[in-house]
């Protein structure tokens, strides 16, 4: 299953110790630190809200690119990336000259949202990058240092220049976890906004998929805001991702996407494109909505924006700042060596058209896997964009999802020294979010230890 091609030119050679595969359950020669200890004393101190160290047993005490080293000794290719965080991989050469840079400059770190050189910097090559239509007359606002918090400030920016207050959501939707980004998500309890059919093929609402499926929920998104009737008044945006990652890796067909826009366009409803997980070349196009060929309001950012550090902004249409000064703010909202790793990584990225390289090694890792699925009846689906993939586990005689077999993959790949993380509705879709400069040696380990982790774990009781 190795896929050989070439690696684009310079993406990897910048870094040659991240293009090396160590084998697997390789160990390191250093000394190693007493990783027990830290995971008892770990288990008893932090919250009972810890998520990846439970399914994660490993304590990372140096990385480079895709490869982390445990505490252990054990050298682990990492299909994480920090939720995507992670564009250039761990600790990439470019990444740590910018911090080093910021730091023996002498420059303050923490000034609060005055200007400075580096956020000038920062918020150059962002527009650079930005859909032309929406950088020609656009204004942007740094938030809190999480993703939630620039969904926050979205929400908030909308119905501030909207006057209204609804919202338009999307089953199955993930926007981060404070209380306005939670009840736009699909596990919303208290659910105070209209949530809207988001399309898939495997597992469809309507039960045709493809595009018959995805015509049915444009429709009958259209035909609820027009509905006198409907119970939903002119809402204050719709917030959408391009592709659902903790949904369940599902791309948006481009077409739907091109008809919300339509839809909110003619109801003068704001477009919000959560971008979080997306954004920065993840999907094989530098904004996910771009594959579309869609302008959002609205661009939600963070995670790959900050270069591995936390940044999290907002991009929308100038006509939208209504703000009073202070309406939304955050201690930390100038973290400078964010900006400065985000800068590199961003200017990386699109000066070694890394989101082309995600296209192509991506489409060929989508080719390998479905070739994969064909054998074993336990892979119900494999689908992505770019390198955003995701394959669901099924019972191969109901076809109903498969939890507890995908989480024996992820113990299996764990074993094998492959980092992979579940998600969709009952986290039975294994994930995978290598770094873009992902070698063709490395998609190919990465490939083999999950083909060998499936049959095993699928044998073995769960």
């Amino acid at each position: 299953m190795a896929l050989t091609e070439s690696a684009v030119d310079g993406a990897a050679s910048a870094d040659a110790s991240a293009a090396q595969v160590p084998p697997q359950g390789s160990r390191a020669r250093r000394i190693p630190v007493a990783a027990d200890g830290i995971l008892r004393r770990q288990s008893q101190r932090e919250s009972a809200a810890r998520t990846y160290a439970r399914s994660l047993p490993i304590v990372p005490v140096r990385a480079r690119g895709l490869t982390i080293e445990g505490a252990d000794g054990r050298r682990y290719l990492d299909c994480l990336s920090g939720a995507g965080t992670l564009a250039l991989g761990h600790n990439h050469p470019v990444v740590l000259e910018a911090i080093r840079g910021v730091l023996d400059s002498g420059a303050p770190l923490h000034v609060l949202d005055l200007a400075t050189p580096v956020k000038d910097a920062f918020t150059t090559e962002l527009f650079a990058n930005l859909p032309p239509a929406l950088a020609a007359d656009a204004r942007v606002q740094f938030c809190g240092p999480a993703g939630t918090d620039a969904v926050e400030a979205a929400l908030k920016l909308v119905r501030t220049a909207t006057g209204r207050s609804g919202l338009l959501a999307f089953t199955g939707a993930y926007h981060g976890m404070t209380a306005g980004a939670l009840d736009a998500s699909g596990g919303a309890v208290d659910v105070r906004v209209t949530r809207l059919p988001y399309p898939q093929d495997f597992r469809c609402p309507f039960g045709v998929g493809g595009i018959e499926g995805a015509e049915l929920g444009a429709r009958w998104t259209e035909n609820l805001l027009d509905d006198p009737k409907g119970g939903v008044p002119a809402p204050a945006g719709m917030i959408v991702e391009p592709v659902q990652g903790e949904g369940g890796v599902l791309p948006a067909p481009d077409a739907w996407l091109r008809r919300m826009r339509e839809i909110t366009r003619a109801r003068g409803i704001p477009l919000i494109a959560d971008e979080v997980q997306t954004g920065v070349g993840r999907t094989g196009a530098f904004w996910g909505m771009d594959h579309a060929g869609v302008v959002p309001d609205v661009l939600v950012l963070s995670k790959a924006i900050g270069g591995s550090l936390p940044l999290a902004v907002i991009v929308y249409r100038a006509d939208l700042d209504v703000w009073a000064p202070g309406a939304h703010a955050g201690t930390f909202r100038g973290n400078q060596l964010a900006m400065a790793a985000g800068t590199a990584t961003l200017a990386y990225v699109r000066e070694n058209r890394l989101a082309e390289r995600a296209a192509a090694l991506g489409e060929r890792m989508l080719t390998a896997l479905r070739g994969l699925a064909s054998a074993h009846p336990c892979i119900g689906d494999v689908r992505g964009r770019g390198l955003m993939i995701g394959v669901e586990l099924v019972d191969p005689d109901t076809g109903a999802c498969a939890p507890a077999l995908a989480a024996a993959v992820r113990q299996e790949c764990l074993d094998r020294g492959l980092i992979v993380e579940l998600g969709g509705r009952h986290s039975a879709v294994v994930r995978l979010l290598p770094p873009l400069t992902l070698t063709d040696e490395q998609a190919a380990a990465v490939l083999d230890r999950l083909a060998d982790a499936i049959p095993a774990a699928a044998r073995r009781p769960y």
